[in-house]
């Protein structure tokens, strides 16, 4: 096995979980759980090839709409489902999930435990022939996961701190539903092959920039505003 190899494709995840890591100064996440979060979304990806080869099974479409099928369903919502599930299981009632801008920590630390995989695999193993490989997956392919995942996770907080079941439900079922459509159609243009459509891929991955950096500025102001100390307070003036 090339280590070469290994460390490019492992390097773009672990940088990533850095800078999220740093983002979160306000109030930090435990480094245990997020470790735990990571190693859950690394390990999904097992259950995730056998639930894409079962789901593909199923696609008789021919042309776009099977292509679709394999962006949106096979891609889309087992990776997210996935993700998710992780998510749910290792953070989502924790006592450490206990403001907004967690849900997004913990939903990027599982998309890129599973997007550090997914890149050995495809870098490693799959093209260790192609060295332009391991450069459009660190641009394109891992950040993106981390961009679905900000906004699984605006969806999760909100469902987490909603007043009412009918908003729990309605954001926790958006959590799945905004970051599959993003994640699918990101594939879509993609395994289209349509000059056309590729066309708009570039203005898609800067959309995904914007709207979740926006996303994540609103969570990391909350934060802020909520940890941040008054000097005065307690004192008398």
């Amino acid at each position: 096995m090339d280590l070469n190899l290994v460390l490019t494709a492992v390097t773009p995840g672990i940088a990533l979980a850095f800078i999220i890591y740093a983002i979160d100064k306000h109030d930090r996440e435990p480094v245990k759980l997020l470790a735990k979060t990571f190693i859950g979304g690394a390990l999904i990806t097992i259950p995730t090839i056998f639930l894409e080869s079962f789901l593909i099974g199923f696609n008789i479409f021919g042309g776009i709409i099977g292509i679709a099928y394999q962006a949106f369903i096979v891609a889309g919502f087992s990776e997210e489902f996935l993700k998710r599930f992780v998510v749910m299981r290792v953070a989502f009632n924790n006592k450490h999930f206990d403001e907004k801008l967690d849900g997004i920590v913990y939903a990027v630390f599982s998309a890129l435990g599973f997007a550090t995989v997914e890149n050995i695999m495809y870098v490693v193993f799959r093209f260790a022939d192609v060295e332009s490989v391991g450069v459009y997956r660190a641009v394109l392919s891992v950040p993106g996961h981390m961009l679905f995942a900000v906004t699984m996770g605006y969806y999760l907080s909100l469902s987490k701190f909603s007043k009412t079941e009918v908003e729990k439900r309605f954001y926790y079922k958006k959590s799945l539903t905004a970051p599959m459509l993003l994640h699918g159609t990101f594939n879509f243009i993609l395994m289209s092959g349509s000059g056309f459509l590729m066309i708009f891929f570039i203005p898609f991955v800067i959309y995904l920039w914007r709207v979740n950096i926006k996303k994540l500025n609103i969570y990391y102001q909350e934060s802020k505003a909520e940890n941040s100390i008054d000097p005065f307070d307690g004192e008398d003036l």
